[in-house]
């Protein structure tokens, strides 16, 4: 009975230590997301065609939030309103680093 009790003991005291070791990873090791990719891709048609040269909506968006792409009108199936949409969104928005983009429709 002794040996169950203790094995007990040991899992509890492991998990414990190993909860909180995975608790200060999370907060040390966790990645920003910019919520403006996400804004973005939703705002695109989502066809995810790669007319535009990227791996669907969500790299172009990731490619215009990061300044890889210039211009959105590298969608081709996304109408003239929506993209003017995007872009003003895009230049009017800050970042994480609190600058705003100049992005073209």
């Amino acid at each position: 009975m002794n040996g169950v009790i203790g094995a007990l003991l040991l899992m509890l005291v492991l998990g414990a230590v190993l909860g909180l070791g995975l608790g200060i990873a999370d907060k040390f090791l966790s990645v920003q997301v910019d919520e403006r990719i996400e804004t973005v891709t939703a705002m695109l048609p989502n066809y995810n065609c790669g007319g535009c040269g990227y791996a669907g909506c969500s790299g172009l968006a990731q490619a215009l939030v990061n300044e890889e792409a210039k211009t959105v009108s590298l969608c081709k199936p996304c109408k003239a309103d929506k993209k003017e949409e995007i872009a003003n969104y895009l230049n009017t928005t800050p970042g994480p680093d609190g600058n705003c983009l100049q992005v073209k429709a």
